[in-house]
């Protein structure tokens, strides 16, 4: 049984990908791992689809939930360990993960069931460690004669030469941009070269799709780059410097999402700076220094906002 499905993974996948799962250096760890042998890598995950949830969800920016939603494919594992994760369930590679075993038909058929009620975008979201499966859907989908708008939901810990494999594919590239100090990214997410790697992802993103965000008559965004930044309590400092990394080494014009749903989770209850919510002054002072830079495209969060980014993935959908 288990060769047959190693066979079926073998033959989704075209010979760079094979490669590149056979002796996995997809990310910036580079773990090497034979991923069609076992998840022993970093992130936890093998060669299939990794999956946790594919699902309907209407919270993301409007630009790209737009007024229906859309269809999210949620992975298992991650190729960072972010102590705060909201999504920690499915995202952490100690066995606690809620990894559904799907084939790839029978993701195109989620999926497309879903396209079939009238949503047009389909996210993938902590893709980082999963690239080959999501040009595997893509393909997929285009072979089935679905072109829905993509979108590239991800960590920024990427390489630029994987990101720059997908141009063409995804229309939408969504990074998150989490920390400019070495330090910091090494204890919130065990990535002290996060901040150089991920500027470098980003980087290429923006040279693909530049500052506009394209959208149709609704307000949905086609193609183009939004840019997310969490603010972390405590740190507020760190989150101006994102900032102005991102006004000095790309533009004031792209699109921002600046994010308030901070919310602690368990796993971070004794931690001695980010076991509480974020205070409202916090993030006023990053608002107010993203004023000052001239920032004048994007998105604010309500401060009680996290109420709608408590995900539980052992519901057929997390969000409801």
């Amino acid at each position: 049984m288990f060769k047959k499905e190693i066979i079926s993974y073998y033959e989704i996948y075209d010979s760079s990908e094979h490669d590149l799962l056979s002796h996995c250096t997809l990310c910036p760890r580079e773990c090497g791992v034979n991923r069609f042998n076992s998840g022993d890598g970093y992130c936890g995950m093998d060669a299939g689809m990794n999956i946790a949830s594919i699902c309907i969800h209407r919270g993301e920016e409007p630009p790209i939930s737009g007024p229906d939603g859309i269809c999210n494919i949620f992975f298992a594992g991650c190729n960072l360990h972010c102590i705060y994760c909201q999504n920690y369930d499915i995202s952490r590679s100690d066995g606690k993960n809620r990894k559904t075993s799907l084939t790839l038909a029978e993701v195109l058929d989620q999926i497309e069931n879903i396209l079939s009620a009238g949503i047009r975008a389909v996210g993938f979201v902590s893709p980082s460690h999963v690239v080959p499966q999501v040009r595997a859907i893509i393909r997929g989908l285009n072979a089935r004669g679905l072109k829905p708008i993509t979108v590239y939901n991800t960590n920024s810990y990427d390489k630029p030469e994987v990101i720059d494999a997908l141009d063409g594919m995804i229309d939408v590239w969504l990074p998150d941009y989490k920390y400019v100090t070495p330090g910091t990214a090494k204890e919130y997410s065990d990535a002290s070269d996060y901040p150089e790697v991920s500027l470098k992802a980003i980087k290429r993103m923006y040279y693909q799709k530049g500052s506009v965000l394209q959208m149709d008559e609704k307000g949905r965004a086609e193609s183009g780059m939004l840019l997310r930044h969490l603010v972390l309590p405590g740190h507020a400092e760190e989150s101006k410097q994102v900032m102005r990394k991102i006004a000095g080494e790309l533009s004031a014009g792209v699109h921002i999402s600046l994010m308030s749903q901070y919310h602690p989770t368990y796993e971070v209850k004794n931690h001695p700076v980010i076991n509480r919510p974020l205070y409202i002054k916090e993030y006023n002072e990053v608002t107010a220094e993203m004023e000052k830079l001239g920032f004048r495209n994007g998105w604010l969060q309500e401060m009680n906002s996290y109420r709608n980014y408590r995900p539980d993935f052992r519901k057929k959908n997390p969000f409801e």
